[in-house]
């Protein structure tokens, strides 16, 4: 069973625990503010010649309700570091860190109870600075391009009071890099991360 399929399962199981516990339902001009751990997981084969590593931050974020069900996101983390290693033999030639800055629009499922599923869909922009390069690559200079691409999302908040709740958050983000080696291009770099992230967060 792959990690997505345990990680719905549970949501599942959870569910059906939680539902016949009543909850306040979201209404149109609430905030939802989240703070916890994020972990990028990129995908298993990267790249022809480089691969990057998954990486773990501080990840907080804010939901505005525009209806009781619809509401806009605005990821934000402290960065996150990754390395940068050969496809072929795992040799680690590099370093980078990145911003992934996500803006998504939200549906929210109204359960009547403490679980609350929602799904999302936006737009991230990724911004890759403080590249280096080490091992056999070790005083050249590596440039990593910003990227641009979809987002989308699955998530659920399970109330722990009125104002107060727990997050989980599955999120698959479009992220493709050109990179250069001293100035001469190589090949495109997908990325393209899952993203998982455990929060707490309070409404107001």
């Amino acid at each position: 069973m792959t990690s997505l399929r345990r990680i719905l399962l549970t949501i599942a199981t959870v569910a059906v625990v939680l539902l016949g516990s009543a909850a306040n339902a979201y209404e149109k001009g609430d905030w939802l503010v989240r703070v916890g751990a994020g972990h990028v997981d990129p995908k298993s084969s990267n790249g022809l010649v480089a691969s990057v590593d998954s990486g773990s931050a501080l990840v907080f974020n804010g939901t505005y309700f525009f209806t009781p069900n619809v509401g806009f996101e605005i990821l934000a983390a402290t960065p996150f570091s990754h390395d940068i290693k050969l496809a072929a033999d795992g040799t680690k030639v590099g370093e980078t860190k990145h911003l992934p800055p996500t803006f998504s629009l939200q549906y929210h499922f109204d359960t009547q109870s403490a679980f609350r599923p929602y799904i999302g869909a936006g737009l991230n922009y990724t911004l890759f600075f403080d590249e280096e390069t080490t091992g056999p690559l070790d005083g050249l200079s590596l440039k990593l391009d910003d990227s641009v691409g979809l987002a989308a999302q699955v998530g659920v908040d399970f109330d722990i009071s009125d104002t107060m709740f727990l997050n989980f958050d599955l999120r698959w983000i479009d992220i493709n890099t050109d990179a250069e080696l001293d100035g001469t291009p190589l090949e495109e770099v997908e990325i393209d991360p899952m993203v998982y992230s455990l929060t707490l967060g309070w409404k107001f």
